[in-house]
């Protein structure tokens, strides 16, 4: 074990720097984290305009593989983590040649391609749905009939329900997979679910490990939208067992860093996991006013080699995703929603990206909202939706 990195050291005239790669709004939040306690940061990401370049000490705006954006990052990076899966494994291995890296290469390498996931989830003992790999025309071929309907992923660079087709007939599985170019696949069968929940675990170098509570999603159109996380929503032995499940994920790779954990509950009562994110994630935002310590405020702590201590959910929190489409009215006009009246909405904690153009469907922000009680918080938030003209939930 290496000697922690304490927050406000200083290391040959230089304030001690913590690294990330990735420039979005999960790089972001981290920089600001490391920064509250103390670090400097700096961000490698192409986009010059990025959320996390734009607040971080040093920007390095060289694609993920460049080997001089690479070598200035480690040159003035202490430790090194990852902001989003998709940065390519071999550039985290690179940097690891000459810098703590968490998450390793290899976690990162799994959580990239659904069938290396699939085959750890398998080697955990946890269960995932019943599924095959389609790589080549002969799999297609032999894929069982059980397992349709189903939902055929590509194995990489799939997000937010990019990627994927639902299909329901040999014919329509080869129709999907020639549409999708014939890239290796997965086939997943569909399962009648009941709902959608979350585990954000931490895990540091020494093998300490916390988790936060288990978390209760809403999904529309693949993204995330209403993440709830109160008393009641999940049964106790539910929990236990989810929270056992990530926890044995992230165990099983030595894993470093923050994970989370997605899971469906069906309807006869068992589980299954769905994938895997090594990073903070966006189920976990509502710990950033909910709890004494957040998912970012531990992803520095694991890079950090800082003492991981269980973090507390103080109050019930609902967390609203807040996309671009919020920025156009029914007529078309881009027009800044009415932050003003939610705002006036007790515990409404309102975290914008800092993008400077809104999409549909882009990522530009997110609403926590807090409270005594869970028939409170609820209240306020439905509030703050129908303000937003946000579908109810």
């Amino acid at each position: 074990m290496k000697p922690a990195l304490l927050p406000g050291a200083v290391i040959d005239g230089q304030q001690v720097t913590l690294g990330v790669m990735g420039g979005g709004q999960l790089g972001r939040m981290f920089v600001h984290a490391a920064q509250a306690m103390g670090y400097a940061t700096a961000v490698l990401d192409p986009d010059p305009a990025s959320p996390a370049g734009l607040v971080s000490h040093h920007h390095i705006a060289t694609a993920y593989e460049d080997p001089q954006g690479l070598a200035q990052l480690a040159a003035c990076s202490a430790a090194i983590t990852t902001e989003f899966e998709n940065v390519p494994a071999p550039a985290l291995a690179a940097l690891a040649l000459t810098r703590p890296v968490a998450p390793g290469a290899a976690a990162v390498a799994i959580a990239q391609d659904r069938a290396q996931e699939k085959a750890h989830f398998d080697r955990c003992g946890v269960p995932c749905a019943p599924y095959a790999v389609i790589e080549t025309a002969a799999q297609m071929a032999a894929v069982q009939d059980d397992l349709l309907p189903g939902i055929l992923k590509t194995t990489r660079m799939g997000y937010d329900g990019k990627g994927q087709a639902r299909v329901a007939t040999r014919q329509a599985l080869q129709e999907a997979w020639a549409a999708l170019g014939q890239v290796p696949c997965v086939l997943e069968k569909m399962l009648p679910l009941v709902s959608e929940c979350s585990v954000i675990v931490a895990r540091g170098a020494d093998g300490a490990l916390v988790n936060f509570p288990v978390q209760h999603n809403l999904h529309r159109d693949g993204i995330l939208a209403v993440t709830q996380v109160m008393d009641g929503l999940v049964a106790p032995a539910l929990a236990a067992e989810l929270v056992t499940a990530a926890r044995a994920i992230a165990q099983g790779v030595a894993y470093v860093g923050v994970l989370c954990v997605e899971f469906f509950v069906l309807q006869d009562g068992r589980w299954v996991v769905n994938e895997m994110a090594p990073r903070p994630h966006n189920s976990g935002h509502y710990t950033m006013d909910a709890c004494d310590q957040s998912q970012f405020d531990l992803q520095v702590r694991t890079l950090a080699g800082l003492p991981l201590v269980a973090p507390r959910q103080h109050s019930p929190a609902i967390m609203l995703n807040v996309l671009g489409n919020l920025w156009f009215r029914a007529d078309g006009k881009e027009a800044s929603p009415p932050w003003d009246q939610v705002l006036a909405l007790p515990g409404a904690h309102l975290h914008l990206y800092g993008k400077l153009a809104a999409r549909p469907g882009r990522k530009m922000g997110h609403l926590n909202l807090i409270a005594a009680t869970a028939a409170e918080v609820r209240a306020n938030a439905l509030r703050a939706a129908a303000i937003l003209g946000i579908e109810a939930f």
